[in-house]
Protein backbone atom coordinates (compact mmCIF):
# COMPACT_ATOMS: atom_id res chain seq x y z
CA UNK A 1 0.00 0.00 0.00
CA UNK A 2 2.88 2.36 0.67
CA UNK A 3 3.83 2.01 -3.00
CA UNK A 4 0.51 3.57 -4.09
CA UNK A 5 1.04 6.71 -2.05
CA UNK A 6 2.24 9.87 -3.68
CA UNK A 7 4.41 12.14 -1.62
CA UNK A 8 4.07 15.90 -1.97
CA UNK A 9 7.01 18.10 -1.03
CA UNK A 10 5.89 21.20 0.82
CA UNK A 11 9.18 22.79 1.75
CA UNK A 12 12.89 22.31 1.27
CA UNK A 13 15.62 24.40 2.89
CA UNK A 14 18.98 24.06 4.64
CA UNK A 15 17.34 22.28 7.60
CA UNK A 16 15.73 19.61 5.46
CA UNK A 17 12.50 18.79 3.66
CA UNK A 18 8.86 18.66 4.64
CA UNK A 19 6.75 16.14 2.74
CA UNK A 20 3.23 14.82 3.18
CA UNK A 21 1.38 11.88 1.68
CA UNK A 22 -1.44 12.70 -0.70
CA UNK A 23 -3.68 10.66 1.60
CA UNK A 24 -3.22 13.37 4.25
CA UNK A 25 -4.45 15.98 1.78
CA UNK A 26 -7.41 13.70 0.99
CA UNK A 27 -8.30 13.41 4.69
CA UNK A 28 -8.18 17.21 5.05
CA UNK A 29 -10.50 17.50 2.04
CA UNK A 30 -12.89 14.89 3.42
CA UNK A 31 -13.10 16.55 6.81
CA UNK A 32 -13.69 19.95 5.23
CA UNK A 33 -16.43 18.62 2.96
CA UNK A 34 -18.33 16.93 5.78
CA UNK A 35 -18.35 20.18 7.77
CA UNK A 36 -20.55 21.85 5.13
CA UNK A 37 -24.25 21.95 5.99
CA UNK A 38 -26.18 19.84 3.50
CA UNK A 39 -23.46 17.23 3.01
CA UNK A 40 -24.80 14.06 4.60
CA UNK A 41 -21.71 11.94 3.92
CA UNK A 42 -18.87 11.23 1.57
CA UNK A 43 -19.94 8.99 -1.31
CA UNK A 44 -18.77 5.46 -0.77
CA UNK A 45 -17.53 6.43 2.65
CA UNK A 46 -18.83 6.36 6.16
CA UNK A 47 -20.72 9.07 7.97
CA UNK A 48 -19.24 11.35 10.61
CA UNK A 49 -20.57 9.26 13.50
CA UNK A 50 -18.75 6.17 12.32
CA UNK A 51 -15.62 8.12 11.41
CA UNK A 52 -15.04 8.92 15.06
CA UNK A 53 -15.20 5.21 15.90
CA UNK A 54 -13.11 3.82 13.04
CA UNK A 55 -10.60 6.61 12.49
CA UNK A 56 -9.93 9.30 9.93
CA UNK A 57 -8.15 7.10 7.40
CA UNK A 58 -11.48 5.88 5.96
CA UNK A 59 -12.52 9.46 5.26
CA UNK A 60 -10.00 9.72 2.44
CA UNK A 61 -11.65 7.03 0.32
CA UNK A 62 -13.45 8.36 -2.71
CA UNK A 63 -11.30 11.48 -2.88
CA UNK A 64 -8.73 11.81 -5.63
CA UNK A 65 -5.74 14.09 -5.30
CA UNK A 66 -3.57 15.03 -8.27
CA UNK A 67 -0.42 17.13 -8.14
CA UNK A 68 0.63 19.02 -11.27
CA UNK A 69 3.21 21.81 -11.35
CA UNK A 70 3.00 22.35 -7.57
CA UNK A 71 -0.79 22.70 -7.76
CA UNK A 72 -3.36 20.39 -6.21
CA UNK A 73 -6.44 19.15 -8.05
CA UNK A 74 -9.11 17.54 -5.89
CA UNK A 75 -12.04 15.40 -7.02
CA UNK A 76 -14.61 14.51 -4.37
CA UNK A 77 -17.93 12.67 -4.41
CA UNK A 78 -20.54 13.52 -1.79
CA UNK A 79 -24.04 12.52 -0.76
CA UNK A 80 -26.26 15.56 -0.28
CA UNK A 81 -29.14 15.77 2.17
CA UNK A 82 -32.60 16.14 0.63
CA UNK A 83 -33.89 19.71 0.51
CA UNK A 84 -30.57 21.50 0.05
CA UNK A 85 -29.68 23.52 -3.04
CA UNK A 86 -27.09 21.47 -4.95
CA UNK A 87 -25.20 24.39 -6.58
CA UNK A 88 -24.99 26.25 -3.24
CA UNK A 89 -23.76 23.23 -1.27
CA UNK A 90 -21.29 22.33 -4.03
CA UNK A 91 -19.84 25.85 -4.06
CA UNK A 92 -19.47 25.79 -0.27
CA UNK A 93 -17.75 22.40 -0.46
CA UNK A 94 -15.33 23.72 -3.08
CA UNK A 95 -14.51 26.79 -1.00
CA UNK A 96 -14.15 24.84 2.24
CA UNK A 97 -11.87 22.19 0.73
CA UNK A 98 -9.64 24.71 -1.06
CA UNK A 99 -9.36 26.86 2.05
CA UNK A 100 -8.61 23.92 4.37
CA UNK A 101 -5.89 22.47 2.12
CA UNK A 102 -4.25 25.83 1.46
CA UNK A 103 -4.30 26.80 5.16
CA UNK A 104 -2.98 23.47 6.44
CA UNK A 105 -0.39 22.69 3.78
CA UNK A 106 0.48 25.96 2.08
CA UNK A 107 -0.11 24.28 -1.28
CA UNK A 108 -2.11 26.04 -4.01
CA UNK A 109 -5.40 24.36 -4.92
CA UNK A 110 -5.99 24.76 -8.65
CA UNK A 111 -9.42 23.11 -8.76
CA UNK A 112 -11.95 21.23 -6.66
CA UNK A 113 -14.36 19.05 -8.62
CA UNK A 114 -17.49 17.97 -6.76
CA UNK A 115 -19.68 15.08 -7.86
CA UNK A 116 -23.07 14.58 -6.22
CA UNK A 117 -23.37 10.80 -5.95
CA UNK A 118 -26.80 10.63 -4.34
CA UNK A 119 -29.48 12.42 -2.38
CA UNK A 120 -29.89 11.25 1.20
CA UNK A 121 -33.62 11.10 1.95
CA UNK A 122 -32.97 10.35 5.65
CA UNK A 123 -31.13 13.62 6.24
CA UNK A 124 -33.99 15.88 5.18
CA UNK A 125 -33.62 19.61 5.75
Amino acid sequence: MAENRNIIQIKSDQLGEVKIADEVVAIVAGLAATEVEGVSSMAGNITNEIVSKLGMRNLSKGIQIEVENDEIKVSVAINIAYGYNIPDVSAKVQDKIASAIENMTGLHVAEVNVRIASVDMNGQA
